[in-house]
């Protein structure tokens, strides 16, 4: 359903926030061994996310990222259309540019619930309560980000 790039960013951010409510400030090397990700492809996510205003960072000693306590959650949905568009939101299930209520694909009504539920949860959840429910177990995610 995501893209890898939105996989490895809403997983790292889950990660660094994990790290943050420790008062550790992760680096590039340990998040991206702990979220399964490539280095390089991991440092050039989330130097964009920073840039976007997501996270912050810091070089040198005791540096690496972490979240302004100031700025508001980061909900699911600002992070998927910064890393992979809005078409997962208003997009033609069956992949046809033109297909609206007058011109529907095959797939419309279905879909359109499907992509309705789907609006719905990302507009619920935010990296820092998925965090918060990593910390409490009541996710299954990888023990490496525990």
């Amino acid at each position: 359903m995501f893209n890898k790039e939105t996989e490895y960013a809403i997983r790292g951010l889950v990660y660094i926030q994990l790290q943050n409510f420790e008062g550790k400030r992760p680096g590039i090397a340990e998040i991206a061994e702990q979220i399964d990700a490539p280095h390089f492809y991991t440092a050039k996510i989330l130097q964009r996310l920073v840039r976007q205003g997501f996270l912050e960072s810091q070089k040198g000693k005791g540096g690496g990222f972490y979240f302004d306590i100031k700025k508001p959650a980061v909900l699911l949905k600002q992070l998927i259309i910064a890393t992979q568009g809005d078409n997962l939101f208003c997009g033609c299930g069956f992949g046809l540019k033109e297909c609206d209520e007058n011109n529907p694909c095959p797939l419309h009504d279905k879909y359109a619930l499907i992509r309705n539920a789907l609006n719905q949860l990302v507009m619920e959840e935010n990296i820092q309560g998925l965090a918060q429910k990593t910390m409490k177990g009541d996710e299954m995610l990888s023990p490496r980000l525990r």
